[in-house]
């Protein structure tokens, strides 16, 4: 029985410069993955004229420049991956998610062409990395400043956010993998909220007793046992623990300079909110960080 082919890292390519820089990182990535490339430009009409994400669309002119573009670009390079091109047609936000459904990776700039200079990410990005069932990565403009005076650790990182009252397997499975594939050391961010605030009989909020070693303490057991099963399975990835108080989406940002990636997660659809939400932790890194975040969705089985 043959093996089916693995499933491809797609890049989506507008001829902005940050779509380019997102293709490099996706032709590296599906290098370090054996994967496929698949990049894909989606052509734009107006929502009147919409007969569906991925279906018929009104008839455009022969050829697509932008991939013509890319191909110029890429052709020859040494060590390419397998490359297929394709053109589609429809509002992005809907296509690009949609792209996610046969892909194990979906790459893309944080601004695309068109969108307003001052945006650090379009709506478009915002869209994929809530909607699509794959995970989502946001490749940032370089140079975008990182404020703090925490010492990053030398070499290759990864850096992952975990919340300890309800730590996401996916999550940290992605951010293990990723880091064993580069070689790469692992920093493990868990922040815990201080000082611990408690109501009071008159409707508010004073601080407990609590104290912040005790807290730490506390919330460094949870994150050791939320990633020991992940140490057992990757032996030779080398593990930061992070523990500290504060803000968790600071912290993250803080701690992607010089980062290879930076791994989150997206809300689980529940009851309560049942359409895909990206979190304000999620949606500030994404904003802020200074090297390309990892959008992980939850597993099918969270979700209604």
């Amino acid at each position: 029985m043959s093996t089916p082919r693995p499933l491809p890292v797609v890049a989506a390519v507008d001829g902005s410069a940050d779509s380019l820089r997102a293709l490099e990182w996706a032709l590296a990535e599906a290098g370090r993955r054996g994967a496929p490339v698949r990049i894909a430009h989606v052509r734009q009409y107006g929502p009147w004229t919409q007969r569906g994400v991925l279906g018929s669309a009104p008839s455009e002119p022969a050829g697509d420049a932008v991939l013509d573009e890319v191909r110029a670009t890429v052709t020859g390079r040494d060590d390419l991956p397998p490359v297929e091109y394709v053109t589609l047609e429809g509002a992005p936000a809907a296509v690009l998610a949609e792209l996610g459904s046969e892909a194990q990776l979906l790459v893309l700039g944080s601004r695309g062409r068109g969108g307003f200079a001052s945006l650090l990410l379009g709506s478009n990005g915002v869209a994929a990395a809530r909607d699509a069932a794959c995970p989502v990565v946001v490749v940032p403009r370089p140079g975008r400043a990182v404020h703090g005076d925490n010492d990053v650790p030398p070499g290759p990182r990864v850096v992952v956010g975990v919340e300890v009252d309800e730590p996401d397997d996916t999550v940290l499975a992605f951010a293990f993998e990723e880091a064993d594939r580069r070689e790469a050391r692992l920093q493990v961010i868990a922040a815990f909220p201080w000082p611990v605030l408690a109501w009071t009989t008159f409707g508010d909020f004073t601080p407990t007793t609590v104290d912040q070693e005790a807290a730490e303490s506390e919330t460094l057991t949870l994150v050791n046992a939320a990633v020991a099963p992940f140490r057992k399975a990757h032996p030779d990835v080398d593990v930061d623990l992070y523990v500290a108080p504060g803000d968790a989406a600071g912290h993250l940002v803080e701690n992607s300079r010089e980062a290879g990636l930076v791994v989150v997660g997206r809300h689980r659809r529940r009851l309560t909110r049942p359409a895909p939400m990206l979190g304000t932790v999620t949606m500030a890194v994404l904003l802020h960080a200074a090297s390309p975040v990892a959008v992980v969705p939850p597993v099918a089985e969270d979700m209604p």
